[in-house]
């Protein structure tokens, strides 16, 4: 057993990405029978939602489970507190500095990860006491880092700014592309696009559907000036681009993105106007498997990768 899934308690170290819109309790519940970690994507819930969610997920499965939180959002205190009380096993935070809720977390018996984008914050997380760091590339969908690191460079320097179990994440939706972080000092992924598009995913059919269509370069990091995220070209694409190449300010994108975009988009289905978020990985994916079939694609693929590498011998 590796580092990875003894910390969190699981068959294989696989975890979901906590995804606003996408991470339910279908999802999380799904992926942790399968032998991974599934993550509640606290991100898109209302404190009292993320509640329910843990609830319906703890009846749906007796193994480990977590929650994704975003310190950014804007009821942090609220859901730290609900995880608290509900007794959730592992949280995987985000977007903000580890050292402010790590301890608290910690004194409640909660096991903590910290994604980040470079080693200077990895080296951080260490100082903060983090169990584990999820060094996730440019390639992951959703909200990225500005420094732009791809994985396969980024997950290398993490590797050697720490030694804390490390988990790496963007772009790797399958086995094979899991066996190539490994072998780069990962000791486990956290996989977002991939699980997006399963049966138990909660994002609006016509998302998944338009998602198994694309190709390479139909997703492009926007928004720079307010939080970086990999969007799909669509009329918001557009306007934003619009906006950036003429020097819109980070208040003129602000007024532009509004509330609840990404909602409309990934949860309600509005494909023009919404904001449609997904890794680069997605013009791997054709079809809308069961989670518990991605998580067995998964080590089919990484035992297939080590089998043929071990056949290939030294060079």
């Amino acid at each position: 057993m590796n580092r990875v899934s003894e910390v969190f308690g699981i068959k294989y170290p696989i975890i979901q990405g906590g995804m606003v819109w996408c991470s339910g309790w279908r999802l999380a519940s799904a992926v942790s029978n399968a032998g991974g970690l599934g993550l509640l994507g606290a991100g898109s819930m209302h404190p009292e939602v993320l509640r329910e969610h843990i609830v319906k997920c703890r009846n749906a499965t007796d193994k480990p489970f977590g929650v994704n939180i975003p310190l950014m959002y804007p009821e942090i205190e609220a859901i730290m507190n609900i995880v608290a009380e509900e007794k959730v096993s592992v949280v995987f935070t985000s977007a903000g500095s580890p050292s402010k809720w790590t301890g608290f977390l910690h004194d409640k018996g909660i096991k903590v990860a910290h994604v980040v984008s470079s080693a200077r914050f990895a080296e951080k997380c260490e100082a903060a006491g983090v169990d584990a760091v999820v060094a996730e590339g440019f390639e992951a969908g959703g909200h990225n880092g500005r420094e732009e690191t791809t994985t396969l460079c980024l997950v290398p320097s993490v590797r050697r700014a720490v030694s804390l179990p490390m988990i790496a994440a963007g772009g790797i939706a399958t086995g094979e592309a899991m066996y190539a972080v490994m072998s780069l000092g990962a000791e486990g992924v956290q996989v977002g696009t991939r699980f997006a598009l399963t049966e138990e995913s909660s994002a609006h059919p016509d998302f998944k559907t338009l998602c198994l269509k694309l190709g390479e370069g139909d997703t492009k990091l926007m928004l720079k000036l307010l939080a970086p995220a990999r969007l799909i070209r669509n009329d918001f694409f557009n306007k934003v681009e619009e906006a950036e190449l003429r020097g819109a300010s980070a208040d003129d994108l602000r007024a532009l993105l509004g509330r609840g975009r990404a909602k409309r988009g990934m949860f309600e289905g509005d494909l023009s106007e919404g904001e449609l978020e997904i890794g680069q990985a997605v013009s791997l994916i054709d079809s809308l498997p069961s989670a518990a079939e991605v998580v067995a694609q998964f080590v089919e693929g990484y035992n297939m990768a080590c089998s043929r590498m071990s056949s290939v011998g030294p060079i």
